[in-house]
């Protein structure tokens, strides 16, 4: 009895299996296994994470290295009417 069938019907799916089994040396079968194995374990670390949630550790990240303080006004770069100077 043969095993069940997984179809995706994806040309860029495709060719990026394709690709990592030449790259590996593994059979595409066993990529996607590890692939989805791999998406799951990220999912039930991090549950409730979306784009957003990513964007919301970038914008931390980048804060935690402008100096206490800053601020984003560029008061120096306007006049007083709010014009360039």
């Amino acid at each position: 009895m043969s095993e069940p069938q997984l179809s995706v019907r994806s040309a860029k799916a495709k060719e990026l299996a394709h690709a990592l089994a030449r790259r590996t040396g593994m059979p595409v079968n066993r990529l996607v296994e590890q692939a989805l194995d791999h998406y799951d374990l990220e999912l039930r670390r991090h549950p409730a994470r979306t784009p957003v949630d990513a964007l919301w550790d970038l914008m931390a990240e980048g804060r935690r290295a402008v100096p206490a303080g800053t601020t984003s006004a560029h008061d120096e770069f306007y006049d007083e009417h709010g014009l360039p100077r």
